[in-house]
């Protein structure tokens, strides 16, 4: 399997739930029948349905992708089953579909329930007898194509809803296999994370290899990955890219956050609460003459610090912990940044 394409190489884990995922997905790919992969968005549906093929008998044919979600509907039966010319407005010569182009090897459709009903009924004659007729045509033609579909959404639930034709979902769940969302994928978030840094560090032309400073690990492992694998590439591939030195000590989840202060309406402060200090014991505060600004600088970096190791430095959690809007927190915290790092970069 020469050909087996180079991104292959990021179906890295070593989790529990993703090697049994692996070995299923290794099982079925043997038997030609259809395959339902079902995920969340990112966690890397295609790269299954890639790895499928390739594990497959059908492993040097043809391997093409198509997302349904991505064509309005009047193009999404041309761009599968082909036209003859004057089929429609513009269509002067015949164009041969995926399914066509995708005689003998695997055709995988992605959002899957995007597909409307009438296409729907021509992929069910197409898995059922292997035929379909082009737009504009009226002799079928035979076609061998395994099919491999995915989705996000609950498939069965559309079914039921009657939103999915119920007779092609059975068709094509000979198996059905679900893709483990990166959370629960128990110490694969530093191994990928070390891989997708060393890839980027090596495009980046810099000679030996990126390292994590524990608290940007311990962030990478305390955020949810609601977008799974692909968000995880892009964080850390902008973390590596903004380091300097080969070492990332701070990663940043969410590159749309302001880097200035909000306007003033839309800091949350949150109701006061009354000190609870021992009967007899006065508030503790610095003598006079003081600096107001330097203890209120003090008193904010030591609430700031308080609130990321409570929150195991995931920036939202240590806002809400806070009393404050995310983007408030983010201006608080790059306020007093350089304090904040050189604490956490101190042995």
């Amino acid at each position: 399997m020469a050909n087996m394409p180079q991104g292959l190489v990021e179906a890295l884990g070593q989790s529990d739930a993703f090697l049994a995922f692996q070995e299923r997905l290794s099982a079925v790919a043997r038997v030609d029948r259809p395959v339902i992969l079902i995920g969340e968005r990112g966690v890397g549906k295609e790269l299954a349905a890639t790895r499928l093929h390739y594990l497959s008998r059908r492993w040097d044919k043809p391997f093409l992708a198509l997302n349904c979600a991505a064509l309005p509907e009047a193009l999404l039966e041309s761009e599968l089953f082909g036209h003859e010319p004057g089929a429609f407005t513009g269509a002067v010569k015949i164009r041969h579909g995926r399914f066509e182009a995708a005689h003998h090897g695997t055709l995988f459709l992605d959002e899957a329930a995007a597909m409307p009903a009438h296409v729907q009924e021509k992929i069910l004659r197409v898995v059922e007898y292997g035929t379909f007729e082009r737009l504009g045509a009226s002799d079928p033609r035979r076609v061998d194509v395994r099919l491999v579909v995915a989705a996000n959404a609950d498939l069965a639930g559309l079914a039921r809803q009657g939103k999915f034709r119920r007779d092609l979902l059975d068709r094509l769940s000979f198996e059905v296999l679900h893709l483990p969302p990166l959370r629960c994928r128990h110490g694969d978030v530093e191994l990928l994370a070390r891989h997708f840094a060393g890839r980027m560090h090596a495009e980046l032309g810099r000679p030996g290899a990126p390292e994590f400073s524990a608290q940007a690990l311990a962030a990478l492992h305390a955020h949810p990955w609601p977008g799974n694998v692909r968000e995880l590439k892009n964080v850390v591939e902008r973390a590596v890219f903004r380091a300097s030195g080969g070492r990332v000590r701070h990663v940043d989840f969410d590159p749309f956050a302001s880097p200035f202060p909000p306007p003033p309406d839309a800091v949350s402060v949150p109701s006061p609460v009354p000190r609870q200090d021992p009967p007899g014991r006065p508030t503790a505060v610095p003598p006079l003459p003081a600096s107001f600004p330097a203890a209120l600088a003090v008193f904010e970096q030591t609430m700031l610090r308080n609130a990321l190791a409570a929150a195991r430095h995931n920036q939202r959690r240590a806002a809400g912990l806070l009393g404050l809007t995310y983007h408030a927190f983010r201006g608080l915290y790059r306020k007093h940044a350089a304090i904040l790092r050189r604490t956490e970069d101190s042995p």
